[in-house]
């Protein structure tokens, strides 16, 4: 069953509380199919050709949530994105000590996404790293300090990001 951008623009109106996640858990369709139906000013594609650019600059934002769910559970790491050189067909995560550590497959990165969506009644935004069957890998929330206040810097630079692809389209 095909399911159209109204239907999901439907259930975003009568459930604006809900995630992307549970959306395309509710509707049976790809996260990313929920992603692009958000409202106006809520959603931005990045173009691929810039996620190296994005990677390169993710480390100086500072301390930030990086989210990856899988099979129902989600795993979160709470610090600063690391540093990552390419090698062996893997973007490799460089991290001295405690830290994240992994190996991103970005050939199958099919969608990058950078989302503004209130949550929990919170402003919140997201960078939405999406695979090749519009499944979400990772993505990485701006930080918060210790009144769950975003990190203003951080707001200015992915609003800078995202008004470079308006600017660029």
């Amino acid at each position: 069953m095909t399911v159209s951008v109204e239907t999901i623009r439907h259930y975003l109106n009568e459930n604006p509380q809900a995630m992307p996640a549970q959306i395309s858990a509710a509707l049976n369709v790809s996260e990313r199919q929920v992603v692009a139906a958000l409202p106006d000013g809520q959603f931005t594609a990045l173009p691929l050709a810039e996620k190296d650019a994005l990677l390169t600059s993710l480390p100086e934002w500072g301390p930030m949530t990086t989210i990856v769910a899988v099979s129902g559970s989600i795993f979160e790491f709470k610090g600063a994105f690391p540093k990552g050189k390419y090698a062996h067909g893997y973007y490799n995560l460089i991290t001295k000590g405690d830290g994240l550590h992994g190996h991103l497959k970005l050939d199958d990165i099919s969608a990058i996404a950078l989302i503004s969506k209130p949550f929990r009644g919170t402003e919140s935004h997201s960078i939405n790293f999406f695979g090749a069957d519009g499944e979400m890998v990772f993505k990485i929330y701006l930080g918060r300090d210790k009144k769950r206040v975003l990190l203003a810097d951080q707001v200015t630079r992915f609003q800078a990001l995202k008004a470079s692809v308006t600017e660029a389209a």
